[in-house]
């Protein structure tokens, strides 16, 4: 099986804590690996969890409030000075584009290798990425400026071929990809054998959801449906929900709630407010509603 991982950067919201940076995560598929959202501080946890960031190839941005971008100007900084020659893949906010351009133009730096730019939309979900093995979408959130989630989904693989069967009945090797495609086969003296004879299915494609910021809204129930793991934001405890409400922001309840009715398989919980320095709270009143509930916190990695 394919590895398909995802290691927490940064889990704090609008400030970052003495134990907090702001928002940011690193999905690997495949040994592609996928930096989403850039809060400050991103490139130090890289650092720190000796992971080497010339290597991520594409970047997601969900909004343009600081704590999910500020961190990007930075590492795009730091791959140029290193040497960087391999283009950079951004998807983002279409005025991202100028922010980033303006900050290169005043420090007058020239990138030594090309900076691709993608915009994104929160009007609807798009497809925004796909390659031979995941594709990427996008779709709106509830918060007070365009925000979008986003949907990393593997592609279906191959039939898995049984080496033992395809040696008894010494099937040419030419014909193999045509059984991975499903195809029966016939042997020399006529027979007939069905193609589950010679393989077995592949591994069920596996999925990861980013909720960024957003305020409860069952609209995203259909496009994070099914997923293994959920990650939706958690700023408040349920005795905030006023809070929540006039910040358009998620209470523990309300991302638990949302997982439920998603019939997720895990949810991670994250964005925390400073205000809270013992977590465990948080994950008792998500656990409460939604029991395969884990606590996004700086260095874990989890399995999909």
């Amino acid at each position: 099986m394919l590895p398909f991982n995802l290691t927490i950067l940064g889990s704090s919201s609008a400030t970052p804590t003495s134990e907090r940076n702001p928002t940011s995560q690193l999905l690997n598929h495949a040994e592609k690996l996928f930096l989403i959202d850039c809060g400050e501080g991103t490139q130090v946890s890289l650092r720190r969890m000796h992971i080497h960031f010339q290597r991520i190839k594409y970047i997601f941005i969900s909004h343009l409030h600081g704590d999910h971008f500020f961190g990007l100007i930075g590492l795009i900084s730091s791959m140029h000075l290193l040497g960087r020659t391999k283009p950079l893949y951004i998807f983002g906010p279409e005025p991202l584009k100028e922010i980033l351009d303006i900050q290169l133009k005043a420090s007058q730096t020239s990138l030594l290798y090309p900076l691709e730019f993608r915009p994104t939309q929160a009007e609807k979900p798009e497809m925004i990425f796909e390659d031979q093995l995941i594709s990427v979408s996008s779709f709106p959130l509830l918060h007070r400026i365009p925000t979008t989630g986003f949907l990393f989904k593997e592609k279906p693989g191959e039939l898995k071929i049984k080496k033992d069967v395809i040696d008894l009945l010494k099937v040419p090797v030419h014909l193999i990809p045509k059984l991975k495609a499903g195809a029966d086969f016939m042997a020399i003296d006529g027979t007939l054998h069905p193609n589950s004879l010679f393989t077995q299915p592949p591994p069920r494609p596996r999925s990861y959801a980013f909720c960024s910021d957003t305020a409860y809204y069952e609209n995203i129930i259909p496009e994070i449906a099914g997923a293994d793991l959920l990650y939706h934001e958690t700023t408040f405890m349920n005795n905030r929900v006023a809070n929540a409400i006039e910040k358009f922001h998620s209470t523990t309840g309300q991302a638990a709630t949302i997982a439920q009715k998603a019939n997720v398989k895990k949810l991670l919980i994250g964005h925390y407010s400073a205000r809270y320095d013992d977590l465990q709270p948080l994950l008792g009143e998500a656990k409460a509603i939604f029991p395969e509930t884990e606590l996004a916190e700086e260095g874990m990695v989890f399995e999909i």
